[in-house]
């Protein structure tokens, strides 16, 4: 059995036309967002519902480094992401791709990156149906946490269909300040 928690980088911002995309920092409802992420993580590891990662897959972008940060803050503890360039921006194709590659000693990873990527990621590998699912198809917002149970002994296995969704977080589940997002 191996855990993939699939976790969208939080609000950033749009202020400065002259950034590249790359390079956009959160804005205060994302900063807000992702140490309200790491504050229900910590909570979650105290209950036993969330494992500790033993691998943090992360874009490199500005956005996700900061989202990380506040995640960390919130957690009270440090993920020590590795950052991969493959990661910013890719297709769910990629990022399949990429996870298949993941060593076989990690049992819980954690992906940090950016939709559309994700959110096709998770469509993927968790088969249709109602619940938790259904509301992720919906919209998967911002600082936004999905944890995919995947029953395969070998991350290469890893494909279509085969995860269940465990959990589905989103900021305005915790705090109704934090959304709807715009």
């Amino acid at each position: 059995m191996k855990t993939l928690t699939l976790l969208r980088h939080a609000k950033s911002g749009w202020d400065d036309p002259l950034l590249r995309d790359f390079d956009r920092p959160l804005n205060d409802r994302g900063r807000r967002a992702a140490v309200t992420i790491g504050k229900w993580l910590r909570s979650a590891r105290r209950q036993g519902v969330m494992p500790d990662f033993d691998l943090v897959s992360a874009s490199p972008a500005v956005r996700v480094r900061q989202t990380i940060d506040g995640v960390e803050d919130g957690l009270g503890s440090r993920l020590a992401p590795l950052y991969d360039a493959r990661i910013y921006l890719s297709s769910s194709a990629t990022l399949v791709e990429l996870v298949a590659g993941f060593a076989d000693h990690h049992v819980n990873a954690l992906l940090v990156g950016h939709n559309p990527g994700l959110e096709d990621l998770l469509l993927e590998l968790v088969p249709p149906g109602p619940g938790l699912r259904a509301e992720a198809e919906l919209k998967y917002p911002t600082a936004t946490l999905a944890r995919l149970d995947l029953d395969i002994e070998r991350w290469a296995q890893v494909d279509g269909g085969r995860a269940q969704l465990a959990h589905f977080i989103r900021p305005r589940d915790l705090d109704p300040s934090l959304g709807p997002d715009d």
